[in-house]
């Protein structure tokens, strides 16, 4: 026990060994973050100031830029401030939080997916039920059903991450605390129970997917037997964004989780929680305003 090293502190990827261009992609990074932010904003603020949008179509788009809007607050300050000050450095309170925030807004985006899909499913395949289904209530409902369990699922896998001192290592290969970097540097005595946790958080996202598939497959089958082309069009264009980014969250979660951990700093980690991280962020709301 004496030999015991305790960390309360993580050193996070290098990205750059040059002071100048860590203060140039600090900057880089400031134009793109604040660019995400501007886009999100814009679509919420236009959402809520147009009377013709309040619907339930353009309410869960607003919540989906909500989403992008605190995902990208969560990561990037921290890394725009360790560029320009030239740390590498985070606490473990600080490393929870971020955590938190990162599966709580991921997860929440999984489930505000999962009805978006179904919102679009009643609104052609059963249009003339649409207004007594979709009520203002409903919508309500689901939307704090969707952020509650957001909220629970990173309550429980953060829970169970960071409960005992981290004593294997403090080096997390990633510029921020990603879950598969911290998890693999964390003790035997926490990667068992989270990957139980895991294999049940697998289910939960495979029921999710299926009911997805499930709408839009319906969706499709239902324009197929359209007989007006301007009908088609008209039902594609609203699906069209949604199926879009949920593309960019399928593709952004696969390169995130699915690709073996590395353990050095590599410019493919860098690219690949770029576009998890930023890219996806950025582009979302420019995919709704087209």
């Amino acid at each position: 026990m004496d030999n015991l090293i305790i960390f309360t502190e993580f050193v996070l990827m290098d990205i750059s060994s040059s002071g100048e261009l860590e203060i140039l992609q600090g900057l880089m990074f400031l134009v793109i973050y604040l660019s995400a932010l501007a886009g999100n904003l814009l679509t919420i603020i236009i959402i809520v100031m147009d009377s013709s949008l309040h619907l339930p179509m353009y309410f869960f788009i607003g919540n989906l830029s909500l989403i992008d809007f605190g995902f990208i607050s969560v990561i990037i300050p921290k890394l725009i401030m360790n560029s320009l000050i030239g740390s590498k450095l985070i606490s473990v309170k600080a490393c929870a939080a971020q955590t938190v925030l990162i599966i709580s807004f991921g997860s929440t985006e999984i489930f505000f997916l999962v009805v978006m899909s179904y919102d679009r499913f009643v609104a052609i395949c059963h249009p003339l039920h649409y207004g007594l289904t979709m009520t203002p209530r409903l919508c309500t409902q689901v939307a704090g059903v969707s952020w509650a369990g957001g909220l629970v699922s990173s309550a429980v896998h953060t829970g169970t991450i960071f409960r005992p001192p981290f004593t294997v290592s403090n080096v997390i290969h990633q510029f921020f605390c990603d879950v598969p970097q911290v998890l693999s540097i964390s003790s035997q005595e926490v990667q068992c129970p989270e990957c139980v946790t895991l294999a049940v958080s697998a289910c939960i996202v495979l029921l999710c997917s299926v009911i997805l598939f499930s709408s839009y497959i319906h969706i499709f089958s239902a324009v197929l037997q359209m007989h007006s082309a301007e009908a088609q069009n008209k039902a594609l264009s609203t699906c069209s964004p949604q199926i879009a980014t949920f593309i960019l969250f399928v593709m952004s979660a696969l390169f995130a989780y699915l690709s073996p951990i590395s353990h050095v700093s590599t410019i493919e980690n860098l690219l690949t929680a770029m576009f998890n991280c930023m890219v996806r962020h950025f582009a979302n709301p420019l995919i709704f305003s087209l």
